[in-house]
């Protein structure tokens, strides 16, 4: 498992903007492709760390079915279960946003805030990526990835 950093506060005030535009969200995760937390606001009960790890997972597989069937690059993948929704969106090029939501929300808008939130946090973690590299990644960050839109 990857050590936890402190959360990125512009990432987390983009989290919180978020919750407060759509009451009916639960907890938000911005978190790395490979499952390190950038930020998290969750309900108690709820590891931001283990929604980062599954949401990786996830993303994985969401990434070769998208390639596999010819849907072109990873965007967005929803979840609907019993008790609520959860929904990845990619958030540029190194980046997921992860939310999770009452049964009752409107996933019209749910989409449209999301994405443009995904948007921000990616425009965020691109901009340190390229003056703070990842150990393990080129000047620029990683040299290709499924979440970026040429992929």
């Amino acid at each position: 498992m990857q050590q936890s950093r402190p959360p990125d506060p512009e990432v987390l005030e983009e989290l919180r903007r978020l919750r407060a535009r759509l009451p009916s969200l639960t907890g938000a995760v911005a978190a790395s492709v490979d499952g390190l937390v950038l930020a998290g606001d969750t309900a108690p009960g709820v590891e931001p760390e283990g929604v980062a790890a599954l949401t990786a997972a996830a993303l994985g597989v969401s990434v070769r079915l998208a390639d596999a069937t010819g849907q072109g690059a990873f965007r967005e993948l929803l979840v609907r279960g019993a008790e609520g929704y959860v929904a990845t969106y990619a958030a540029g090029g190194s980046a997921v946003l992860t939310l999770l939501a009452e049964p009752r929300v409107n996933v019209g808008r749910l989409h449209l805030e999301a994405r443009r939130t995904g948007a921000r946090i990616g425009e965020l973690v691109d901009r340190t990526n390229r003056t703070h590299p990842p150990p393990g990644t080129g000047p620029t960050g990683p040299t290709t990835h499924p979440a970026e839109p040429g992929n």
